[in-house]
């Protein structure tokens, strides 16, 4: 304490004594105060250890990111192929695709309700329900979502939407369920060659590829079973149903652009309306013309239903909102990984028989889907990783020559007397 008192004085006096603590001060400080070297140490010691807690917060940030992507994949996996799964069950009992389509397709207006969920419990500025529609509705236009939106940009994409489910669901009853879930793979094929066409997105061999196999892989897909009626017919309502998935997302980028998430959930929300107002017709008629008639309310497989409604749901909602808490390739992976699941259940409850061109088509498409996931700029990195590894070997070999030159003076010195020795 006294040598602080003695530091602060000057700032105070200015008689000779001062003079003099300022002096002896110095001194002080020239012997307390570390070397050049020594500070230099000091602040490469902290720059390191600041870099090591950015790179440690860093990695947790990641390690976090892949713990939620492994559980968003295994959700995504199983609710895929559990809803397969649970259709191809119900179709034994409640023979009706349209109908289970058009009941799943409702359960979509809960998407905007749970999000608003989300962001009561999420978001630090809270807005009531109908400030938080009316800031979603800009999406549609500066004038909201009016009549004439709803019929030119939600109403088409309510048709595909159903379109997509009905195909992929009445594919079910034709063929078993491990077809249909590796044949609607190739949905990520055509978004590609639509893009290529419509968006004129860029243009890569490997997708070009890619899609290359996914329709090798239909063929021989068509060819496993020996062009039977009924499977040419599954595959063709499988492929129609990718294709239909293919042109929403393709026209969806093209006349709506991005959404962010509670512009996606309003979208959904507004799908599930459509379907109530101007689908539910279609399954009224159906029903009256006995082509999906069931004799009682009964014998409908309720539990089945909603069952498969909230797998589906469950689907949609990690498809669409997952990128939030992963990244997007993971998302992607889980509608691969629910082909070896199907085939599984397949193996031991029907009679597939997993010949050699079926395994060799499942393969194909599956290879052709990841080449699909690799990004725009995967190229570059390649290159620049062959680069950082050709440069790595070339240090590595002149620093290997200069140990085993550095070796033999060594020896040299130790086996001959220096000549400092002699001079003392």
């Amino acid at each position: 304490m006294k040598k602080h008192s003695a530091r602060v004085a000057p700032l105070s006096a200015c008689n000779s004594p001062v003079l003099t603590l300022t002096k002896v001060e110095g001194d002080e400080r020239s012997r307390e105060s570390p070397a050049p070297a020594e500070a230099q140490m000091q602040a490469g010691a902290e720059g390191a250890g600041r870099v090591s807690r950015c790179c440690w917060k860093c990695s947790v940030t990641q390690l976090k990111k892949i713990f939620w992507g492994v559980a968003v994949v295994l959700g995504v996996c199983s609710s895929w192929s559990g809803s397969t799964q649970l259709a191809k069950l119900t179709f034994k009992k409640f023979d009706a695709p349209f109908t289970l389509t058009w009941f799943a397709t409702n359960w979509n207006f809960l998407f905007f309700p749970l999000y608003y969920l989300g962001h009561v419990f999420k978001s630090a500025e809270k807005q009531s329900p109908k400030q938080r529609y009316r800031e979603c509705c800009r999406f549609f236009g500066d004038n909201g979502l009016t009549l004439k939106v709803f019929f030119t940009k939600a109403a088409p994409f309510g048709v595909l939407w159903t379109l997509t489910n009905y195909l992929y669901l009445h594919a079910i009853k034709k063929i078993n369920t491990t077809d249909v879930s590796v044949l609607f793979c190739c949905n990520k094929a055509f978004v590609f060659l639509l893009s290529w066409i419509v968006l004129r997105d860029r243009f890569m061999g490997v997708r070009i590829v890619a899609a290359i196999f996914a329709i090798a892989g239909i063929v021989m897909m068509t060819y496993a079973d020996g062009f039977h009626s009924h499977s040419v017919i599954g595959i063709a309502l499988v492929v129609g149903s990718a294709s239909m998935s293919a042109l929403y997302k393709v026209l969806f980028k093209l006349l709506l652009g991005s959404a962010k998430f509670g512009e996606a959930a309003l979208f959904l929300s507004v799908l599930a309306v459509f379907n109530v107002l101007f689908v539910t017709c279609i399954p009224v008629i159906l029903y009256f013309t006995k082509v999906e008639y069931w004799s009682s309310f009964d014998i409908i497989p309720w539990g089945n239903l909603c069952g498969f409604s909230i797998l589906l749901l469950t689907f949609n909602i990690l498809l669409n909102f997952g990128i939030a808490i992963t990244y997007p390739t993971l998302i992607s992976l889980g509608i691969v990984l629910s082909v070896p699941v199907n085939a599984v259940v397949d193996h031991y409850t029907s009679e597939i028989v997993f010949n050699s061109v079926r395994v060799i088509a499942i393969i194909i498409i599956g290879l052709g889907f990841l080449l699909l996931l690799l990004p725009e700029e995967w190229d570059v990195w390649v290159i620049k990783l062959l680069t950082r590894l050709k440069v790595r070997k070339k240090e590595e070999i002149p620093e290997g020559n200069g140990d085993i030159a550095s070796g033999l003076p060594n020896k040299s010195r130790r086996t001959r007397p220096s000549m400092s020795s002699f001079a003392h």
